[in-house]
């Protein structure tokens, strides 16, 4: 017997993957779905999950990546964003901000943008790497990140300083 099931589902799209006007295509939206399902393959209330035949809506698609700038050095900021606790921000991937040297130092851009410590950054992730032995890291991942792209940068949270991760 087969029957129709409505499961949602979020779906991540890289970046590159976007058309210009920062929206994902159907066809790549439909492509993770059908890779999720595969995965999923069946559940106890509804048995196995055959195809998809159906795309309800589609939201208004947000950048994931935003973390909080833990330490500012003349050449970038560290940031944390959930477990991972060092996100290195180079400067030379914050292209329109210059660093300013202050009792608490900044980078400031031409609007006035601020990135400076407790300050919540949306960024993208170049690179992911898996540490052993580093500094005083053990056992931990490490992330580089950049500013260059839309939507990205220092971000102002509505009614609240804080942000839970």
């Amino acid at each position: 017997m087969f029957g129709d099931v409505e499961v949602c589902s979020t779906v991540r799209i890289i970046a590159e993957n976007l058309d210009r006007n920062g929206l994902a295509p159907q066809r790549s939206i439909i492509t993770h779905l059908l890779k999720d399902l595969l995965s999923m393959k069946a559940s106890k209330d509804h048995g196995y999950f055959l195809a998809v035949t159906n795309l309800k809506s589609i939201g208004k698609g947000e950048s994931g990546e935003q973390g909080v700038v833990h330490r500012t050095f003349r050449h970038g900021v560290l940031l944390r964003c959930g477990p991972v606790k060092y996100i290195f921000l180079s400067a030379r991937k914050m292209p329109s901000y210059q660093y300013i040297s202050e009792e608490n130092p900044v980078f400031l851009n031409d609007e006035l943008a601020r990135i400076e410590n407790n300050v919540v950054v949306r960024f993208s992730v170049l690179d992911v790497r898996w540490i052993e032995k580093m500094w005083d890291m053990r056992r931990d991942f490490m992330m580089l990140a950049s500013l260059v792209g839309d939507s990205l940068g220092p971000i102002s949270l509505c009614g609240s300083d804080e942000l839970d991760l």
